[in-house]
């Protein structure tokens, strides 16, 4: 079984298709098709059920498609060991970093990480942390910043914990009030950030521990905009402390959550057992030396 065939597979899974698969690793589509068939040749099992123009993936494609991604983030981690051993380059850096919190947390590391290594390139995805913990396993990113409570395929390193605020509509009920509970706000609609981010989750099990289901009015991924919606009666959002006392509007007061299990907790992850470059245990030691954490340098889930 060739490297080759299985990043063609794993490419046609991840682009949702051949012809984008094949576009992907500058590769023609009769050249994906062909490895793809190879593989199902080397295995003696159907890996994608083609419908029409669609493929999806059989039952035995979902146990193919896992170990392949594993088996290409280990050989990436092997090619840049090697690479650094051998010193074929200056260093990269792939940082996956959250919309939420990551302007206030992780700007100031970019400047003082550039000033003391100038010769290492980073490359910079964002996304919510759902998604940035699947590049971190699928090894298109070194290290990424997620919530805790952390899945136990990472290792991860604490940032930075913040107690959550709910803002309210100026004319809500609560508004005089400087703390609230979770189960206060239960009856009025929610705006919460789009599917993906980490938050999400922490609030959902706050509200199932409290044996209510919210009402959500709105996404969005923007928090300006769901700062907006509260001022104008929608429902009511929340943001970390230190953000949204980052947020002041004439129609939205911030009620501190009184609420066990709600801390914003960032921490840097990457995956466990995985390769980890000079130039991600520097974006690590830097963040320690800024952010603290110094008790925990390389914490396991």
């Amino acid at each position: 079984m060739e490297l080759r065939t299985l990043r063609a597979f794993v490419e046609v899974v991840r682009q949702g298709g051949f012809s984008q698969a094949a576009k992907a690793v500058f590769a023609t589509q009769s050249t994906i098709s062909k490895a793809v068939k190879q593989l199902e040749e080397e295995l003696g099992v159907p890996v994608l059920d083609r419908i029409g123009h669609r493929s999806r993936l059989t039952a035995a494609g979902e146990i193919v498609y896992r170990r392949a991604v594993t088996m290409l983030a280990e050989r990436d981690d092997l090619v840049a060991e090697l690479g650094e051993l051998r010193g074929l380059k200056r260093g990269s850096l792939r940082l996956g970093l959250p919309p939420l919190g990551s302007d206030t947390l992780f700007a100031p590391l970019f400047a003082l990480y550039r000033s003391r290594f100038p010769g290492v390139e980073i490359r910079l995805s964002e996304h919510g942390s759902a998604r940035l913990e699947e590049m971190v396993l699928a090894g298109d990113v070194d290290l990424a910043g997620s919530l805790l409570p952390i899945a136990p395929d990472f290792e991860w390193q604490s940032v930075h914990e913040e107690a959550l605020m709910a803002l309210v509509p100026a004319a809500h009920p609560l508004a005089g009030q400087a703390r609230c509970t979770l189960q206060a706000l239960a009856g009025s609609p929610f705006l919460l950030f789009e599917e993906g981010f980490a938050l999400n989750k922490v609030l959902r099990e706050a509200c199932d521990r409290n044996g209510f289901a919210p009402n959500v009015a709105a996404r969005s991924g923007q928090i300006d905009f769901l700062v907006g919606l509260v001022a104008a009666g929608l429902g009511v959002a929340f943001l970390p402390k230190m953000i949204a006392e980052q947020r002041h509007h004439p129609g939205v007061a911030r009620l501190l959550l009184d609420e066990p299990g709600t801390a914003w907790h960032m921490a840097l992850v990457w995956r466990r057992g995985g390769y980890l470059s000079h130039a991600a245990r520097a974006w690590l030691a830097l963040s320690r030396e800024v952010h603290g954490g110094g008790d925990q340098p390389l914490a396991k889930a």
